[in-house]
Parts: structure tokens; sequence; C-alpha cells
């Protein structure tokens, strides 16, 4: 399996000198099966979306867009996504079932459709279709995809175990662990669906946003600190993982300061970064 990173910031996009390195476009994980030339399952839609098209090689997507969650940083890019806005493309899109009952046409309609945008999803070229999916286990262009519900403010977020049958990654791009209860060391609680979904993978892709300091007066924004990523991944027996959803004034050189404070662990630890590829 292939991981691109092809956006790793949240909130909102990231400009200038100070973020060129680990790039500032906004969550997007691209995954190619082995043998084939393309990736088929893109985890989330942010702006980063734009990046995911230039891996297509100039084809039309064929897979699935499968969402975390409906916040803007995770969709933003979807109308724009050139590989899949063309006549013989195929796409997917799966949310998490909302709490509602609103079907996934309604509530992706209600941040993209006139006055707020010019179209709505019917109207984007190639076969598109739109679906919630529940938690459980799956099956999506060729991956096992295994869902469960984690804690995030503002909405219902899933997090995503995926395999191709050689290699497994995690991704759990926002996550409020501290909603759940301090937990042992203060960052939150370890909590059953985030060790299922962490347990054994090659790489754990999982919110980092917040620095311990930060904690207290940032917290309840409903993200976790990069230090809980690392020991939800020691403790889940992942072999490494990767820091992502860093905040939006989070500079290059202040990543490079939280790789090396969070180096030698017993979990390999990196930084996401935009345009580098994970080979699992």
């Amino acid at each position: 399996m292939q991981v691109d990173f092809c956006g790793v910031r949240g909130s909102l996009p990231a400009v200038g000198a100070e973020f060129a390195r680990y790039g500032g476009h906004t969550s997007c994980v691209a995954l190619t099966r082995d043998g084939e030339r393309a990736p088929s399952l893109i985890l989330d839609a942010g702006t980063g979306v734009q990046l995911a098209a230039e891996l297509l090689g100039g084809e039309p997507f064929d897979g699935t867009i499968l969402l975390s969650h409906l916040h803007w940083d995770h969709v933003q890019g979807l109308p724009f996504f050139a590989g899949g806005d063309r006549t013989q493309a195929r796409v997917d899109v799966l949310l998490p079932e909302q709490e509602s009952g609103a079907s996934a046409l309604e509530v992706l309609s209600g941040m993209m459709s006139p006055p707020y945008f010019p179209i709505d999803p019917t109207q984007l070229r190639g076969q598109w279709s739109f679906a919630t999916i529940a938690p459980g286990a799956s099956a999506l262009d060729g991956f096992e995809v295994l869902a469960r519900e984690i804690p995030h403010r503002g909405g219902r977020t899933f997090g995503y175990r995926i395999s191709d049958g050689s290699a497994s990654i995690a991704y759990l791009p926002d996550h409020h662990p501290t909603a759940l209860g301090p937990g042992e060391d203060g960052f939150g609680a370890y909590h059953e669906a985030a060790l299922e979904l962490a347990s054994g993978v090659d790489v754990l892709v999982h919110d980092a946003q917040l620095l311990p300091d930060e904690l207290a007066s940032e917290g309840h924004f409903g993200h976790a600190v990069a230090d809980y990523s690392v020991a939800l991944a020691e403790r889940a027996g992942a072999r490494s993982v990767a820091l992502f959803h860093h905040r939006l004034d989070r500079t290059d050189d202040e990543l490079d300061a939280l790789a090396q404070r969070l180096a030698g662990r017993s979990a390999a630890v990196s930084v996401a970064t935009e345009r580098v590829a994970l080979r699992l």
C-alpha cells in the first residue's frame, strides 16, 4: 500500500514561506493498492484533494472518497477535485451516518449549494454517488475498512482502520480524547475505539494539533495533544505514528522541534508532510 499525504493541516490552509516544507493544505490522504498505478481510496477532501488529483496521471478518478466528518477543513476541496469532476469519473462519497437521519446528499448540499457555492453536488460531472456508512466493517475498492465513532466536537466523527491484506493504516485525523476524561497522563482517555483502530497497524495517522501547554486553553475545540498520539500508538502496538492535522499557525520550525522532542519512542514518530508518500 502507498499512503500519499496530500493535505496535513487543520482548520484552515496555511500560506507563507514558514509553512512551505510541511505544507499548508487541509486534510486529505490518498491510498493506492499494491500493483495499482493510482489511488482508489481517498480519506477526506480538504483542500489537499487538489494534490490527490495529481496522482492520477491525468486519468479520471475511479474510487471512493471516505469522509471522517463534515467540518469545512475536511470537505471544502470536494468540488475542486479535478480527477472527479470529469465525465468519465466514478466517485462514491461516503460519510458517517448522521444522528439526525439526514442523507449524505442533504448534509453535503448544506455547504455546497447556492448561495454558498455556485452548484450543488449533483451538478458535478461524472458518476457521483453520496451515501452514509455505519460503524463496522466494509469492503471499499479493494480495501477492508473498519469504522468506529470517536469523540470530536460538533458533529459525528469516525476514525478508520484500512487494510489491503498486506499493510494497514489507522486514520484518526480529529480526535478529542479528553471528552472521555483526562486519562492516566492528563491528555485524554485511551479508549476502546481508538485502541481497536490503531491495534498493530503499520502507521497511525493521528490528530496532533495541540502541544501539552495548549491543552488547557484550546482543548475545548476538540483536538488531541501530539504526545497522546504517540502514547496511543505505543499502547496499541502500532509500528509508527504520523502526526497530522497541524495547527493552522504551526510553523515548519515548530514542527521540526516537535519531531525532535518526540523522537526515540518505541513507535517510530514522523510529522506528516504534504506531497510525501509512505510505502507500507
